[in-house]
């Protein structure tokens, strides 16, 4: 696998991007973009558990009867969540709208929205930023790029991510492109995930791929705790690499699947790289459980709790914090088995060894959390299972960002 330093979603062959201002937001930045891809792709999404569902979610979930799309239509600024009817009309005048300007269907069209909820989205704004747009579109790296920061909200940088693999002796390329910051929590939360790539590989393929794939990246994240009315994942495959249709349990096949998760996880770390307000990056990796199930609560219990989080915040070896998240997971384990290691580029501590604490310099132990980076290890002795989930520090910026959020 080849990583493509300055790619993203255009990198791979036939798809077309952009973004423009088209009145959203008040400081003038960009806020609708949209991807094109030239001919028809497999497509597969992955949308919020929240049970209150934005209308772009809904028009989404809706229209995937038909596993074939071409366009995206992304707006920012605006959630169009929580607005009712007129939330669902924008959105079907939206796709009406993209689909005579790209020359396809409505049912091509996927919609994503992110931004405030509950206030109405001024649709007439998108319809003729929609016209202009339709006329910008292009495939170069800037054009890439353009469209990754149009997306973002509270985000600080664009999150992109492209590579190439070789399958059957067809250069294959998959790109993507991210957004998220704030209302990051397991299961999906405020973020998108749009994933381009060229590869030939059928709908049913696809869509359990990306299933197999969210399970250990997107929703082994979380800033904030709190699961959004508006993400989404959506991946669209054109074939025009011209490869042979990828097929489960095949050598082509685990080289496109190692890649595929290898973007995946690469975007939602980078959302977590950019949590509001974080100054810390964590990771927390539980070995030894009896099921993955087990590893994966486990984890996400640690990188959920406030307590920890604060503590990392203040570089605060509070070890007992991670021990208390890990007893409320619902996970069934002997404490009295479980081991903890804390470590960055400064160095390791050992904590607790087999249910007893350890020890340790408290000067030392600062040293270590000083970093921007901090990895959490958990041995509990229980099975042969692990997982490893992703999350920040929890700081005065978050409440600062998230306190005037709507001014």
């Amino acid at each position: 696998m080849k990583l493509i330093k300055t790619g993203g979603v255009t990198t791979p062959l036939g798809f077309k991007t952009g973004g423009i201002n088209c009145g959203i937001k008040k400081n003038e930045k960009n806020d609708l973009a949209m991807i094109f891809s030239e001919v028809p792709g497999a497509t597969s999404i992955m949308t919020t558990t929240n049970v209150v569902k934005a209308a772009p979610i809904l028009w989404c979930n809706k229209v995937m009867n038909n596993p074939y799309k071409q366009a995206v239509v992304v707006n920012s600024g605006n959630a169009n969540a929580c607005t009712g009817q007129k939330g669902e009309e924008a959105v079907a005048a939206t796709a009406n709208k993209a689909a005579a300007v790209l020359g396809v269907q409505p049912e091509d069209v996927l919609i994503a929205s992110t931004g405030v909820i509950g206030v109405i989205l001024p649709v007439e704004k998108i319809l003729s930023g929609i016209e202009l747009l339709g006329a910008k579109l292009g495939s170069s790296q800037e054009d890439g790029d353009i469209a990754a920061n149009t997306i973002l909200t509270t985000d600080t940088v664009k999150k992109t991510i492209a590579v190439e693999v070789e399958i059957g002796g067809k250069s294959v390329k998959i790109g993507g492109m991210a957004k998220g910051s704030g209302m990051i929590h397991p299961n999906m939360a405020t973020m998108l995930s749009f994933v381009t790539t060229d590869a030939n590989i059928e709908p049913a393929l696809l869509d359990q791929l990306l299933k197999e794939t969210t399970v250990d990246t997107y929703n082994m994240i979380s800033v904030d705790g709190d699961t959004s009315t508006n993400d989404m994942v959506a991946v669209i495959a054109n074939g025009m690499a011209g490869n042979l249709p990828l097929q489960e349990n095949t050598p082509d096949y685990e080289i496109f699947r190692e890649a595929f998760i290898y973007v995946h996880k690469t975007l939602a770390k980078k959302i977590i790289r950019d949590g509001e307000g974080a100054s810390k990056f964590v990771e927390v990796e539980v070995r030894g459980t009896k099921t993955k199930d087990d590893a994966r609560k486990l984890a996400k219990s640690v990188i959920t709790s406030s307590l920890v989080k604060t503590a990392l915040f203040g570089e605060d070896a509070n070890w007992g914090r991670v021990l208390c998240a890990l007893g409320y997971s619902g996970a069934e384990f002997d404490p009295l088995k479980v081991s903890l290691v804390f470590s960055s580029q400064s160095g390791m501590i050992t904590l607790l060894n087999d249910g007893a604490p350890i020890a340790f310099d408290e000067d030392e132990a600062k040293k270590v959390l000083s970093e921007t980076d901090i990895y959490i290890v958990v041995e509990m002795e229980e099975g042969d299972e692990k997982a490893v989930a992703w999350g920040c520090d929890l700081s005065y910026d978050y409440v600062k960002i998230n306190g005037d959020y709507r001014s």
